[in-house]
Formats: structure tokens, C-alpha cells, sequence
């Protein structure tokens, strides 16, 4: 299928934008990929630590016989459900290596929080960060030099692209991504949502809720909604940079073990092949594309508008929030899983899942096919889906056999559909912009009567006066005394300078409230929403943020603000005579004071200090 013309023009403008900065990275890829392996390139005394606590026969493999060696960067732990599977994967890994005549090695650990515990808490200031937390863990972990190869074991949020930046600042290694899959469905997503929204209303209590929560996190594995961590799955697979049909796999079972063992394959066929395929030759313009379509034919998660810029920009590609626009423009939304629709992501996988989409895509030439992925076969290797054979008598092992076929028609069209008949003719995420600045929103949630907002602000200098004047109805006596009975929250200070950019999901079961109430009300946030935005209409990472002299800073109560999806416009409806005539407000100091020490924040100032804007990814290492 040719290529859609749209997709083509911002994949030719990306490149163009990047030749410099493309060619400089590659060079340094080239370099290292010619250096000698290191085992025979460092000093004895170095040969000697490295392997130091390697088994006898593994030590004589890999310093002898110069046998290949990957290196395994871990991010279990069992606060994260998602990573608790992890813990037991470095085994089966060394044990597949072996069993290849390689070794493997865990080369470092790296932390990973659960925004699900911190969502709402002032830890929650800290997440955004730990995303280049994890990226510098990694280049620790693979700072010691002696592999050939590497493996990279993480799931959530901040967790994948973190390892993913990480990993490009050793492009010249050949990297599979090894996720661990999504806890079995429990309570379901919109019962979840609707316990929440009678909470925030005070009709049911603490007990009833903390009920509905455990029943729907009740497992080991990723959360089943749609949100950042499994979006992450969604674009390592467009990417090529799983094993194929490894994302939606449920923890714990053969299937999801003999997945795991097949990415110690993948790799080392890499390396053993000598096929030239390290991570930072793979990830390219048309790889970083691609993600950008899944994610908009899927209705992902917001926050990779700002992880996957500073992703590209670590492979040496620049991207831009007018990038995801245009190809949002002509990329149709195939699927609707929670918050976009009712469905969970075992659901979604069950329907036909990423080797579904990314099949629609490539057929509709919305999708780069000639692109390099970890397997041989290509991208189409991605568009189908992993199963067991029975063992074959007298080879031993007693292990099924994997097996990949193609996924056929969708197995349930109110998941996913066929690109000629798509939920919607385009992406699920709009660019807009004004006077305010420059934000995004997600609207495949949103009702189709709500994408337009235009009422009275009021402006809140956190999440916490926000929820304290619902809880105390001032909003909704502000939305009856509106025009046209509405409102627009404003919170401000909620950038990456002022506080770390803290997801702000709290919010959301008092705004739909006021939503099912039947007032017009709307947020609009220097912070961000992620993968949770749902159909309260929220434009999202405005920025500039109010803390670096931004336009939030002007806006007072009263100003009638005018979010518009359909045009893709965000104004203040104010005079230029009187917006350009008002002093910028400043953070109060015990809010700026509040921002600086408790849960470690002391540790993150410089961070705060040097991150960049959210369209500019947010990246603090530059």
C-alpha cells in the first residue's frame, strides 16, 4: 500500500528538521558498533570484575569462547503490580541464554513508582522526573561496557521511556523491550469510575470505595484501562521493538514464559546473525512515526506527546506537538478501549489487540512498513498474534511451541474496527492554541457536544482548592452563575519548573460530576491528565507554564475562556489592549515553598530548575 501523502510529509519534515542532529547521533552509534567487544577491549582487572560473580561455566563461555553476553536492565519490584512478574524473569533469561551457548548478566536495577499510589500526594511531583531518573539508571546499568546485547524488562508510566532514552545513549546495542502483561479484568473500568464520581459526592464511604478499587486492582500485571503504561506496550509493538504480540499477554502462564525466553532469542539471533540492527539504527524517523499513528489510532495516553518527543530527541530526531496534529488530521481512531470506550485492554486483546491496528494501518498506508524491527520479517511480523503448539515427542523440554498467525477480521467492532469504518475519521488528540499558549487535548472520550466550551474562569492555584471548592459547592453556584451555566477550572503552577508537572486525575471525578449535572465545564492546566483523560474536555500542558512567565499567569476569575476542539483553539476572550497591559501573577510563596522539600523533593531542585517546556519533552538532561 502506498503511503498516505499526510504521513509522508511529516515523516519528510522530520527528517529534514533532524539531518544534522540524525547524522551526528548515528556517527556516534557507528563508532561504538566498531569498537571491540568488550571482554577483549578492557584491562584484565576490569575483564576480571565484571564476571567476577558469574558461574564457573559461564565466566570460561563469555571470557573464552567470547560467547555473546546481554545484558538484563531490570525495574522490578513489588510496589507495582505491573512489575511484580519481573522478579522471576532474569532466570528464564539466563537459562534461555545458556541454553544458546551466550550468558546474560543483570546489569542494574532502576526504580519505578506507581502513579496509582501517588496520584493526588505531593510524591506524585516526583514522577514526571523519574522518567529521566530511569534513564540515567540505565545508562549506569550499561555504563560497565561488556555487552553485546540488551534486554530491557519495564512496564509502566515513566518506567518504558525512560529505559527507551536510556537505552538509545547506547544505540549501538541490539535491545529487545520485555514487558510482563495486564492483570486478568477485575470490577470493571466505568464501574470503577461511576464508585469514584459517587465518592466525590459524598454518597458512599471510604469502605465502599476502597472496595471498588481492590476489586479492580486485584493482580499482579498492568492496570486494565488504556492509559500511559499501556500505551507504552501499544508503541513498543508499532515500533518493532517487542517480541511480536508480546504486550497484552496476561502474567504467569507458558504463553506469557515462552514469550519472555523468545526475546533472549530475538536478541542474540541479532547478534549472532551480525545483522547491523542495534536500537539506535532501528529507531528512526519512520519508527518514531509509526508510534505516533498507533498512538492516535488507539486513543493513548497524552503524556507521550511529551515522553516520545524526548525519546525521539535522544535518537538524535526532533518532533513537535504540530507533528501529532497533522498526522492526528488523517490517523482514523480503530479502537475504543477504556477511558475511550467500556472495554479493558484484555478486551482489546481478545478483539484483535495491536497486531490488529497495526495491520489496519499498514493496509491503509498510514504506517511505514520499510522499517527495521528486531525480527527479520519485518513490521508485518507485528500483525499477527502468538500461540502454543503442543510439543514435539522426543525433543524435550516439554515447553509448547510458539506460533504466530494472523489475526483475521475483529473479533468484536465495538473494540476495534476496520480502517475503512473507524470510530472516528480522525486521531483521538488536537493541537491547540492562542493566546493561552499551546496545549493539547484528548477528545475520543469527549461527547461531541462538549468540544466546544466557552464560560466564565476560575482560577486555582492547585488541585487542592480545586477540590476543596467543590467539596463546599462553590462550583456549582459559579456554574449556575455563568453564562450558559458553565465553567472553566483553570490550575496553574502545575508545570515541570513550578512542581514537576504532577498528573492531576483527582480532578476528574469532581468535574464529571458537575459534567452529569448537565453544566458546560471544562479544565485547562499547565500539568497533565494522561492516559486518564476521559470525557471531561481538559486542554492539557499548556505552556508555556505559569512559572516560566506563561499566559496562565495573566487569567483572573471571571475571564470568559473559549476551548475550542473543532478549531483547535484555546483564548482568553479579553482585549489585546487589557491581556497585554496585565502583570503576570506569581506563585505564592508558600505554594513555591510547598513545591521544594517532603518525599525527596529537595533531591529533584535542579531538575525543576533545568527542565525544558512540555513540548520540548520535559527533558532535564539538556
Amino acid at each position: 500500500m502506498k503511503l498516505h501523502p499526510a504521513v509522508a510529509a511529516v515523516t519528510d519534515r522530520i527528517r529534514k528538521r533532524s539531518e544534522k542532529t540524525r547524522g551526528d547521533y548515528l556517527s556516534l552509534v557507528e563508532q561504538a558498533a566498531a569498537r571491540d567487544r568488550g571482554s577483549d577491549r578492557l584491562g584484565c582487572a576490569n575483564v576480571a570484575h565484571a564476571f567476577a560473580g558469574l558461574p564457573a561455566s559461564d565466566k570460561f563461555r563469555v571470557v573464552v569462547e567470547r560467547a555473546p553476553n546481554i545484558a538484563i536492565v531490570n525495574a522490578y519490584n513489588d510496589m507495582l503490580s505491573a512489575h511484580t512478574p519481573l522478579g522471576a524473569f532474569p532466570e528464564m533469561i539466563k537459562d534461555e541464554a545458556r541454553r544458546h551457548g551466550a550468558t546474560a548478566q543483570v546489569a542494574g536495577g532502576v526504580p519505578a513508582m506507581c502513579d496509582g499510589v501517588t496520584q493526588g500526594t505531593s510524591a506524585m511531583e516526583l514522577s514526571l522526573f523519574s522518567r529521566d531518573v530511569i534513564a540515567m539508571a540505565t545508562a549506569v546499568s550499561l555504563s560497565h561496557d561488556v555487552f553485546d546485547a540488551a534486554l530491557m524488562l519495564g512496564v509502566c508510566d515513566k518506567i518504558v521511556p525512560g529505559l527507551l532514552i536510556g537505552a538509545l545513549h547506547f544505540g549501538h546495542l541490539p535491545t529487545v523491550f520485555v514487558p510482563a502483561g495486564p492483570m486478568t479484568s477485575g470490577l470493571s473500568n466505568s464501574a470503577k469510575s461511576k464508585v469514584r464520581e459517587q465518592a466525590a459526592q459524598g454518597l458512599v464511604g471510604r469502605a465502599e470505595l476502597l472496595k471498588a478499587e481492590q476489586e479492580a486492582y486485584h493482580a499482579p500485571g498492568t492496570c486494565t484501562f488504556y492509559g500511559t503504561a499501556n500505551s507504552n506496550q501499544m508503541l513498543l509493538e508499532a515500533m518493532g521493538l517487542h517480541v511480536p504480540g508480546t504486550a497484552f499477554v496476561n502474567p504467569g502462564n507458558e504463553l506469557r514464559e515462552q514469550l519472555t525466553r523468545e526475546a533472549a532469542r530475538t536478541v542474540l539471533g541479532i547478534v549472532k546473525a551480525r545483522r547491523f540492527t542495534p536500537i539506535g539504527r532501528l529507531v528512526d524517523e519512520r519508527a518514531i512515526v509509526n508510534a505516533m499513528c498507533a498512538l492516535l489510532a488507539t486513543g493513548g495516553s497524552t503524556n507521550h506527546l511529551i515522553h516520545w518527543v524526548a525519546v525521539a530527541r535522544s535518537a538524535g530526531i526532533a518532533i513537535d506537538w504540530d507533528d501529532f496534529a497533522q498526522l492526528s488530521g488523517v490517523v482514523p481512531l480503530l479502537a475504543r478501549v477504556y477511558p475511550n470506550g467500556a472495554a479493558d485492554v484484555n478486551q482489546f486483546q481478545a478483539a484483535g489487540g495491536p497486531g490488529y491496528v497495526i495491520r489496519e494501518l499498514l493496509d491503509a498506508g498510514l504506517m511505514h512498513e520499510d522499517v527495521l524491527t528486531v525480527r527479520e520479517g519485518g513490521l508485518r511480523e507485528y500483525t499477527r498474534e502468538p500461540s502454543l503448539l503442543p510439543p514435539v515427542p522426543g525433543e524435550g523440554g516439554g515447553h509448547g511451541r510458539l506460533h504466530w498467525t494472523d489475526i483475521g477480521p475483529s473479533r468484536d467492532d465495538s473494540v476495534v474496527r476496520p480502517a475503512s469504518d473507524p470510530f472516528s475519521a480522525t486521531g483521538g488528540l488536537k493541537l491547540l492554541t492562542g493566546n493561552l499558549g499551546r496545549s493539547v487535548i484528548k477528545i475520543s472520550a469527549v461527547p461531541d457536544d462538549r468540544h466546544v466550551i466557552e464560560a466564565p474562569a476560575r482560577v486555582f492555584d492547585s488541585q487542592d482548592e480545586l477540590l476543596k471548592a467543590f467539596a463546599a459547592g462553590d462550583l456549582e453556584r459559579a456554574c449556575n452563575a455563568g453564562a450558559g451555566r458553565g465553567l472553566v477550572c483553570v490550575v496553574r503552577w502545575q508545570g515541570p519548573q513550578a512542581n514537576g508537572m504532577p498528573e492531576l486525575h483527582k480532578l476528574t471525578p469532581p468535574l464529571a460530576v458537575l459534567q452529569g449535572r448537565g453544566f458546560q465545564v471544562a479544565l485547562v492546566t499547565d500539568g497533565r491528565m494522561s492516559g486518564a483523560s476521559g470525557k471531561v474536555p481538559a486542554a492539557i500542558h499548556v505552556s508555556p507554564e505559569a512559572a516560566a512567565g506563561g499566559p496562565l499567569a495573566r487569567l483572573r476569575d471571571g475571564d470568559v475562556v473559549r476551548l475550542d476542539a473543532v478549531a483547535g483553539t484555546l483564548y482568553a476572550l479579553v482585549s489585546q489592549e487589557d491581556w497585554d497591559a496585565r502583570p503576570l501573577a506569581e506563585i505564592s510563596k508558600e505554594q513555591a515553598e510547598a513545591n521544594t522539600h517532603g518525599v525527596g523533593r529537595e533531591l529533584f531542585a535542579g531538575m525543576r530548575r533545568n527542565a525544558l517546556e512540555a513540548e520540548q519533552g520535559a527533558c532535564t538532561w539538556l
